[in-house]
């Protein structure tokens, strides 16, 4: 075989390897589909069971680079805090460990190979995959994922010895171990660089064992690539919370500065943190890779050094996180508190949608857990009148720019309250396990019909945003008139919004009626009825474009039905009433 067929090999077994951790990893979160982000979910209630249900879910997917995504993308739409997201990438770090140790018993000098049974594994994977059943489809997704890795492992380290095994490759290699404290940093820069290329910590692991295992660098400068590793890992989530909103980007400056400060204080201790790993691997009767002298050794000693450095390696990895999150655990408020300051709210609002009052997965007595989600549906009240300030910006936009950056926070606002709907829905669903009186059910079908009009009010925003983006894109401006004829009855749809606010805060005991939301309801309508008649007074006399009209008057419709879907609420709130 030539060498560049032995090079493009060596480059076909990395792509294999990551495209079997991919495709494995995939095929895991579509098996776990819902119920892993329930589990992510309801397993927040404490710093503990956030530590744990990182491990777990990490060691599940086997990639903490998914978990890390899932938190951005819960953060973002407001269902963890970021408290709480800070405790589940401690445990995360601690669960992609468990990839490490797959690693080193493949690397190992153990009989079996796993790398030994993948193509074998190909065969029932491919059954698998051709079945009619979906849950059997990812399973066999996850089995070819899991074949390929270590074929795509076990190939890149019979092959890396065509670049490495030489005797220029081994000088150029042994001169830049010899830098001492520089070594180590250059080292340090490189396993953070690769694994940002590869975009997978797990396969620069590979890597590094392989090159430890062989002997081409020293157990040392295998310890930086580690240490390197846990930086460059961090960068995929950084990415991918630059599109997020604040409190996302939050988590994601956490994960960083969580590993930056895990590698100072080991850079700090570099030699005594070798030496406590050493002995502890002498405990499990390896050699102590810190101290022995690969050169002097005799040949036994030799062979089971090389043996135990994938395992050395691995503990390394464990040993780092596990001690990072033991110290840092204990300083989650700080953590908080520096990426809050590293990155401020825009224009001092705080983007804190998350559930407030109630907790998923955490019930008290029925009674508490409806009188807490009371208090969610005040709040999810507020936000989706907050939704109709963004509205009002859409509708006076002067320019493209001013509507695009509305209607950008008018989908973001859709997802939030669809987000709210399904916890406080997925809270009620626990609560009726739960023994109730008669009132306490009546109570909670109204609960019911109140985030499904709350939804539908977010719903109504987009569509707005919706209607007036294609006003845009067909030129269509609507002139002063129409816009402060929206404007006011925007001002009526805000009085039912206040009506609704105080309807649903005033305790069910004291609240006689609705009539402040009937009469709110009515204004809407009558304003309504007011716009469509000039409208057709204005299309007779054609006063402006009908086509202008006809998206002046989807808006119109759209606002009357929001003020459909706020009385609503206040019904669905006094038939809750006793006696009613």
């Amino acid at each position: 075989m030539s060498l560049f067929l032995r090079i493009l090999t060596l480059l076909g077994s990395l792509g294999m390897f990551l495209y079997g951790m991919s495709l494995m990893s995939g095929g895991l979160q579509k098996m776990a589909g819902d119920r892993l982000r329930t589990f992510m979910a309801k397993m927040t209630s404490n710093t503990f069971k956030c530590l744990l249900t990182g491990i777990t879910v990490t060691a599940l997917v086997q990639s903490s680079t998914a978990t890390t995504l899932m938190l951005v993308s819960f953060v973002n739409a407001g269902l963890l805090s970021l408290a709480t997201a800070v405790a589940v990438i401690m445990g995360a770090n601690i669960g992609t460990t468990v990839t490490a140790w797959i690693f080193a018993l493949s690397f190992g000098g153990s009989s079996f190979s796993l790398g030994a049974i993948a193509v074998p594994l190909m065969f029932f994977a491919f059954i698998l995959t051709s079945a009619n059943k979906k849950k059997y489809n990812n399973f066999g997704e996850f089995l070819m994922g899991f074949a390929l890795l270590f074929l795509g492992l076990t190939t890149l380290r019979e092959n890396s010895t065509v670049l490495l095994d030489n005797e220029g490759v081994r000088q150029f290699l042994g001169t830049l171990t010899n830098w001492k404290a520089l070594s180590i940093l250059l080292f340090m820069v490189t396993g953070a660089c690769m694994t940002l290329m590869l975009q997978s910590s797990a396969a620069t692991m590979a890597i590094t064992m392989v090159l430890v295992a062989n002997g081409y660098i020293p157990f040392e400068m295998a310890a930086a690539m580690v240490l390197g590793e846990n930086i460059g890992t961090t960068i995929t989530s950084n990415i991918a919370a630059s599109v997020a909103n604040v409190s996302a980007k939050r988590t994601a400056r956490a994960h960083l500065l969580f590993n930056v400060f895990g590698v100072f204080w080991v850079c700090c201790l570099f030699h005594p943190f070798l030496g406590l790993l050493g002995n502890i691997v002498e405990l499990f009767g390896f050699p102590n890779p810190a101290t022995t002298d690969f050169s002097s050794a005799d040949s036994v000693t030799r062979n089971a050094l090389i043996a135990s450095l994938p395992y050395s390696v691995a503990t390394l990895h464990t040993l780092f996180n596990i001690i990072n999150t033991c110290i840092l655990v204990w300083f989650i408020p700080v953590i908080v508190k520096i990426v809050t300051w590293m990155v401020p709210s825009h224009k001092g609002e705080d983007e804190v949608f998350r559930l407030k009052y109630i907790s998923a997965g955490t019930l008290g007595t029925a009674d508490m857990a409806l009188s807490s989600v009371k208090m969610e549906l005040v709040r999810y009240g507020d936000i989706c009148h907050r939704d109709l300030a963004y509205i009002r910006e859409a509708v006076n936009a002067k320019t493209a720019e001013e509507f695009e950056t509305a209607n950008e926070k008018l989908i973001k606002y859709e997802e939030i309250t669809d987000h709210m709907e399904h916890e406080i829905a997925a809270y009620l669903n626990e609560a009726t396990r739960n023994e109730m009186s008669h009132e306490g059910v009546i109570r909670i079908r109204s609960f019911y019909r109140i985030i499904g009009e709350m939804e539908s009010l977010g719903d109504s925003g987009e569509g707005i945003g919706k209607i007036l983006s294609r006003a845009w894109a067909h030129g269509q401006k609507f002139t002063e008139d129409m816009v402060r004829k929206l404007g006011t009855l925007m001002d009526r749809v805000d009085e039912a919004y206040a009506a609704m606010h105080y309807n649903l805060e005033t305790p069910l005991v004291q609240l006689q009626d609705i009539v402040n939301a009937n009469e709110a309801e009515e204004r809407i309508n009558a304003c309504r009825d007011r716009l469509r008649e000039e409208h057709l007074a204005n299309v007779e006399k054609a006063s402006y474009p009908y086509e202008t009209g006809a998206f002046y008057m989807d808006v119109v419709n759209s606002l009357e039905k929001m003020g459909d879907f706020i009385i609503n609420i206040s019904e669905a709130q006094i038939s809750a009433k006793p006696g009613k």
